[in-house]
């Protein structure tokens, strides 16, 4: 097939820019594929972040064309004009917020008028997180454009069926994120680190917003055990406000056990935090599925999830890490210590390398190729 796959891409940086690179590099060893991404994606005043852009190691070297500007409609018809003189056989969109459904319904109602382009929407999202006015329009009008559709997990296919009952749809879980190098030593990433190489180390790790739960870990610790003597780090860029969280951390007396590193991490360096933990914690809130659970299984690391969304399909109770309810630090600390204090860790992770298996690239493109009636 001759494919274009619009959306985030280097060098424009984030979880949706590293995925669309390796799906990109995965369905490039059997067809053809074009990479468009946005010359603007989010408009300065309404970015959380400090950047848009990749600062570091792109993972995947990735050509991509900045075509695309998400609040421009005269930009949304050059683009979707542009696409259907190319004449691709299959447009991809990953869809994970209803900011950009009129961008993406525009461009593909153009880009397939009188042609065989089909449209396949891989949704990460089908209701987001934090609900606006408008979101259920302009995620209706986006993927009524669709032709077929990729799922990541069972919540996510319910809410694109309450949307479009007859959805022709395929769920594949996320794969593993497989950019950001290899396992280091956990003594040398700890040193790296400047953090103790005997203790037990926690991590929570991706951008901070309300909907991923930090204040929940946060009251948590002081109800794990001090002679366990954990160590947490937690890093991210915050994308909101983040004084609540130091002054939280502050009133708790944790800053002697605890490493905040509030920034966006580059790729090369994502290695080194992981590798240095014992186990990922994801005090989620609200969820659908999480990338970063992928990002742990990929350096054998297992999770402490909470039961929202997607997140207990991927994180298998007792095999592959706990599962918490959400919003509730006294049980989140309890599975903490029985993750310790179990002498479980090492089977947890032969569990883990077990389990990442069935999460595979080629699973993901088989899927696209036979919904759209291209397998081989």
């Amino acid at each position: 097939m001759k494919i274009a796959i619009i959306g985030t891409a280097y060098p424009l940086r984030g979880g949706i820019a590293h995925y669309n690179a390796i799906l990109a590099s995965h369905l490039k060893q059997r067809h053809t594929v074009d990479v468009i991404t946005f010359k603007r994606q989010y408009p300065k005043l309404f970015f959380p972040g400090t950047s848009q852009k990749e600062t570091g190691d792109p993972g995947i070297p990735i050509h991509s064309r900045q075509l695309v500007d998400s609040i421009n409609p005269f930009n949304w018809i050059r683009t979707g004009l542009t696409v259907r003189r190319e004449r691709p056989d299959l447009i991809i969109f990953k869809y994970w917020l209803p900011f950009f459904g009129a961008c993406f319904g525009t461009i593909a109602v153009i880009a397939r008028w009188g042609t065989r382009t089909k449209v396949l929407y891989i949704c990460d999202n089908v209701i987001p997180h934090e609900h606006r006015p408008g979101d259920r329009f302009l995620t209706r009008f986006a993927l009524k454009r669709g032709d077929a559709f990729v799922v990541q997990s069972d919540q996510v296919e319910r809410d694109l069926l309450s949307l479009l009952p007859r959805a022709r749809c395929r769920k594949v879980p996320h794969p593993v994120y497989e950019i950001f190098g290899e396992t280091i030593p956990k003594a040398e990433a700890r040193a790296r680190l400047g953090i103790p190489v005997d203790k037990p180390v926690i991590l929570f790790f991706g951008y901070i917003r309300p909907y991923k739960g930090l204040m929940t870990l946060l009251d948590a610790l002081p109800h794990v055990p001090a002679s366990l003597d954990i160590t947490t780090l937690i890093v991210g860029e915050f994308y909101e406000d983040p004084a609540p969280y130091r002054d939280r951390i502050a009133a708790l007396g944790l800053g002697g056990r605890l490493k905040l590193a509030a920034e966006y991490v580059p790729n090369e360096e994502v290695s080194t935090y992981f590798s240095a933990a014992d186990l990922l914690v994801l005090p989620y809130r609200s969820a659908t599925q999480s990338g970063i659970i992928q990002i742990a299984y990929n350096f054998d690391r297992p999770v402490i999830a909470t039961n929202v969304g997607g997140l207990p399909e991927v994180v298998i109770h007792g095999r592959t890490g706990l599962i918490v309810p959400p919003d509730d630090p006294v049980a989140l600390a309890r599975a903490v210590e029985e993750f310790f204090r179990s002498g479980k860790m090492d089977e947890f992770t032969k569990n883990v390398r077990e389990e990442k298996k069935k999460y595979s690239w080629d699973r993901l493109v088989e899927a696209i190729e036979d919904l759209t009636g291209s397998g081989k």
